[in-house]
């Protein structure tokens, strides 16, 4: 019930077109009531009194009736999937946010395509609980008790040997609801494997079609639809199982019905026309009862889906700091700092102690999986440590707000983020409230500026999505510039030219070059250019910081900086 209040309370702000939807839907109900009420004047008045006025009015009487009802439900419906449809977009609005808002921590061990999941599928699910579900309840639930009223006014007897099949409805209700639920668990879970597969096989068709591997993945795919049919037939086989034991149910209750009324219109105990009436209303109770069969599926499916949904929105966000750091003075201190992923066991740092004075290169080398990007990482506090802590000029970041910390950081990685819009808005990512000079000046830094004005629509080209209309060097020259237009005082550099050829690599370093000017970097490097004019150098192995110093430092001991030196620096000394 927890679940169902929770998801009841997003149609608070909306209460006003529910009570405007309830009104007409009382009167749906009403008027069903009303058409087997009148079965009984019109049948014992044509039948006992042969009045040919009744059998001239009647056509018109229940034209109207059956007019005026669809009417009714027309507006009840359009007005509750209104509210569904509003529901729908107030949460995924409320996921999107959460999602945003949530650590990196989060995000390690799960795909992008469950959360897409959870955010498009399963709230669709919750637009069919409060467009057809929550309507099926209050108004096929209100028209079962005004034609059970009705039943019993016209024959009490016949009346309690028609309620006697409810305990065997609402036990198949029950039943086969909570059968639902579970199937309707894996359902939401195939969906979300489908999706993975997709979003990978579309991210990656690049890699796909390089390594011709495009029937390992169809075939891939091909299995996770395959569970998801299976699964969808498991669902709809269990739904249809749950109607033919409502039918085999209506049929014993509307036989007997039948069977004891002839016996007593026979008898002269009651009239034609009451008979009509009372079964008229028995048979559309009986329908009501199977809707709120197939409303209790629909419940189940958005319990199973709203589970998923609150899971997310119960996660806890990134908890943000009170002090604001507005300009670095002095120095950054990373002081014992333990990282540990999370759900692993692996110490992925372990005891890192360095210092970097205001304005001082620092580069971080050391072999691949040595903890270089996690350390990097953990300075604009997208993880935290386990153990120890990160100063900027002796305040703890964790105690720095996220606005601030974050706003005095760049980062320009190898893993470039570029979204599919124009080329002004990704550089403007920077600084939202930049010009555009002062964006056409930050491209002019980081050597983009000649590229963009031979594109279709300079700055205002659609790069598509992650850029993919750009080449690497264009992109990461892109990348710079934003990070440029953003003028922080700290700078992150993650490999940031390893995937470029020589010639544009050359261009990017002369863009790095400018970006580097009088900020505090840190690069994470693999070219010995960039090594060597380091002011620290330090060398990470097994998430430790096994030796620092400078280049000529550490190139006169024999220790792991000349190994690497050796083996992956040696070619690029002799271009230099």
């Amino acid at each position: 019930m927890e679940q169902y209040k929770r998801l009841i309370r997003y149609l608070k702000p909306y209460w006003w077109v529910v009570a405007i939807a309830t009104m007409f839907s009382l009167a749906t109900s009403g008027i069903s009531g009303a058409m087997a009420w009148y079965i009984k004047p019109v049948i014992d008045g044509i039948n006992l009194n042969k009045d040919i006025h009744i059998i001239k009015t009647f056509p018109l009487l229940y034209i109207g009736f059956f007019t005026l009802k669809g009417l009714f439900s027309f507006a009840y419906s359009f007005l509750m999937r209104a509210v569904g449809s509003k529901v729908v977009r107030d949460v995924r609005e409320q996921l999107f946010k959460k999602l945003i808002g949530l650590p990196m921590n989060f995000y390690v061990n799960r795909p992008s395509g469950e959360l897409i999941s959870r955010v498009i599928n399963d709230s669709n699910v919750l637009q069919g609980l409060l467009g057809y579900s929550v309507k099926d309840i209050i108004v096929e639930g209100t028209s079962f008790l005004v034609l059970l009223i009705i039943a019993f006014i016209r024959r009490w007897d016949l009346a309690l040997i028609a309620i006697t099949v409810l305990p065997f409805s609402f036990f198949v209700i029950n039943k086969f609801g909570k059968k639902m639920k579970k199937i309707s668990q894996q359902t939401q879970e195939q969906i979300s494997g489908l999706i993975i597969r997709l979003t990978e096989s579309i991210s990656g068709i690049k890699m796909i079609k390089g390594f011709r591997r495009e029937k390992l993945h169809e075939d891939k795919f091909n299995e996770e639809n395959k569970k998801n049919y299976r699964v969808a037939l498991k669902g709809a086989r269990t739904i249809e199982y749950s109607s033919l034991i409502h039918e085999i149910i209506t049929g014993i209750g509307s036989t007997s019905i039948l069977f004891y009324g002839f016996y007593l219109v026979f008898h002269n105990k009651m009239t034609m026309g009451d008979l009509l009436s009372f079964f008229a209303a028995i048979g559309m109770m009986y329908t009501p009862i199977r809707r709120l069969g197939n409303a209790n599926n629909n419940l189940q499916q958005a319990r199973a889906a709203s589970e998923r949904i609150f899971y997310l929105l119960d996660q806890q966000p990134e908890v943000d700091g009170t002090k604001n750091l507005t300009e670095i003075k002095n120095e950054i201190v990373f002081d014992n700092v333990r990282f540990i992923y999370p759900g692993t066991r692996k110490k992925v740092l372990d005891d890192i102690n360095f210092r970097v004075k205001k304005g001082e290169l620092v580069a971080i080398v050391g072999k691949s999986g040595a903890g270089k990007t996690t350390m990097v990482d953990m300075l604009p506090r997208f993880y935290k440590p386990v153990s120890g802590s990160i100063f900027i000029d002796d305040i703890d970041v964790n105690d720095v707000t996220l606005e601030s910390l974050r706003k005095n950081i760049g980062i320009v990685s190898q893993d470039i983020i570029l979204f599919n819009e124009t080329v002004m808005d990704n550089i403007a990512l920077g600084k939202l409230d930049a010009t555009e000079e002062e964006i056409k000046e930050a491209a002019k830094a980081a050597y983009a500026h000649d590229f963009i004005k031979e594109m279709l629509h300079g700055y205002d080209t659609i790069i598509g999505e992650r850029g993919i209309r750009l080449s690497g060097g264009q992109k990461q020259r892109i990348s710079i510039a934003r990070a440029l237009l953003k003028n922080p005082p700290i700078l992150i550099l993650d490999e940031a030219t390893s995937s470029l050829d020589t010639a544009s690599e050359i261009i990017v370093q002369k863009a790095l070059d400018n970006l580097m000017t009088n900020r505090t970097t840190f690069v994470i490097a693999h070219r010995l250019s960039t090594v060597r004019k380091a002011d620290k150098i330090l060398v990470l192995d097994k998430g430790k910081v096994i030796e620092t110093g400078t280049h000529e430092e550490l190139l006169s001991k024999e220790g792991m900086y000349k190994f690497l030196y050796k083996s992956q620096f040696e070619k690029d000394a002799h271009n230099i």
